[in-house]
């Protein structure tokens, strides 16, 4: 798919149209919104925009949402965490409700959400987008004390400081080790642009040091055009270890700073260990997690297949071939806020046609992305063929450059339609 092809894209999925508002006189209901990350947020913006006589409510622990797209920027110094920092007072404005609390329980029969402050929140419809969480008993050695030495990273904030700290304390001429999970988890690209990231942070402020990339998987997104990159840009810096050649991480020692493959084991001076992960832990709780920590979710609402009346959204969903990115979580909820307001009104949904792309970042001025568009089929959604593609692997330079150019403004675009 060609860069202009993809802004096309881009522009058609920002404009998704909405349904009009339902007919006066008849009861639109209540929906709350569980999580308030780019799915949450956009969901409920959504639900008021499709129908403003919707009761729409917005339930976020955090008075503001720290964005994970561009964090790896803030981890390299290239960027200010406050770049990440979005409030929710747009929503506010749109005649949505925000609750900041915790949700802590959810009733499916009753439906009802329940709040750590023991508020409770009745719906008609439930929107859940819990995000990730951790998975502290997926890595042996690896639990939140070892995450204060050897930090994750992959949420937004505190982590993404802490990493960065290290990284400016580190001597030169010291290892950086990373460790990448198997799939799913959030972001696929995420660990490689981080890598690459990382790889120029050391090549321009600490050039005797290296990273070694060590991963659970043999093959990644977008992986040849970050591989010719780190030929090109970061000869004897990087060095990437795939599954086959020993590359995943069995057991880490914090105290030590010691990664430990089936191989042999690599001691850092900064070791960033990105672990297993899973939905987050109000999905569990009202039951729409299967036994492998995600939500599975019809692909036309993004209805739960475990509990009905509740839709999953992002990172948390199984969404079949589409990945867990920030621009899929945007798609995913104008399709369910869609669904929704045509469940509420008894009729049925239209089948959706949503779009991802995924920008990375190899280093400054020099970006990459691939695309796809999906579809509902056999119960899952999955790629149409010939929709989607790639950056072309022999780009010239300035190509590179407006690739990256094209993610800032994207960053940009879809931060303030979602937060506005």
């Amino acid at each position: 798919m060609t860069a202009v092809r993809r802004r096309a894209v881009l522009g058609g999925m920002l404009a998704t149209p909405f349904l009009s508002r339902l007919a006066s006189g008849q009861a639109a209901g209540r929906v709350v919104v569980v999580g308030g990350g780019f799915a949450g947020a956009t969901a409920a913006r959504a639900l008021r925009r499709a129908d403003p006589a919707l009761a729409v409510t917005l339930v976020e622990a955090s008075p503001a949402y720290l964005a994970c797209p561009f964090s790896n920027e803030v981890i390299a110094g290239l960027r200010d965490m406050d770049g990440q920092r979005f409030g929710y007072d747009g929503l506010a404005a749109d005649g949505v409700a925000v609750v900041h609390g915790t949700a802590r329980a959810v009733d499916p029969a009753a439906r009802r959400v329940e709040l750590a402050d023991g508020t409770v929140l009745p719906y008609d419809r439930l929107v859940m987008a819990p995000g990730i969480d951790i998975r502290w008993d997926g890595l042996d050695g690896y639990d939140e004390a070892a995450a204060q030495r050897m930090p994750h990273a992959w949420k937004a904030g505190a982590q993404t400081l802490l990493l960065r700290r290290q990284l400016e304390a580190m001597e030169d001429g010291g290892l950086v080790v990373m460790a990448a999970p198997a799939n799913p988890f959030r972001c696929p690209p995420g660990p490689y642009e981080r890598a690459s990231l990382i790889a120029h942070y050391l090549k321009t402020r600490k050039p005797r040091s290296k990273l070694l990339l060590l991963d659970a998987k043999d093959a990644f997104s977008k992986q040849r055009l970050f591989t010719d990159a780190w030929a090109r840009l970061y000869p004897g810096i990087l060095e990437w270890v795939p599954l086959s050649q020993g590359g995943k991480t069995v057991r880490v020692d914090a105290a030590n700073l010691t990664l430990e493959t089936e191989f042999g084991s690599h001691t850092a001076a900064v070791a960033n260990v990105i672990p297993p992960q899973k939905a987050g832990a109000i999905a569990a709780a009202a039951g729409v997690a299967d036994r492998t920590g995600w939500c599975p979710i019809d692909p036309v609402t993004f209805e739960s297949r475990l509990q009905p009346g509740i839709h999953v959204l992002g990172d948390a969903a199984l969404a079949g071939a589409m990945p867990k990115s920030a621009f899929a979580a945007n798609a995913q909820a104008k399709v369910a806020a869609l669904a929704v307001v045509a469940m509420l009104r008894g009729e049925a949904p239209t089948e959706p046609r949503l779009v991802n792309t995924c920008y990375s970042l190899v280093g400054p001025g020099y970006g990459i992305s691939i695309a796809g568009v999906y579809r509902p089929r056999n119960g899952v959604l999955t790629d149409i063929e010939g929709a989607g593609g790639t950056s072309p692997a022999d780009a010239p330079p300035e190509i590179r450059e407006l690739e990256a150019d094209h993610a800032a403004t994207w960053f940009r675009t879809i931060t303030a339609e979602t937060f506005g």
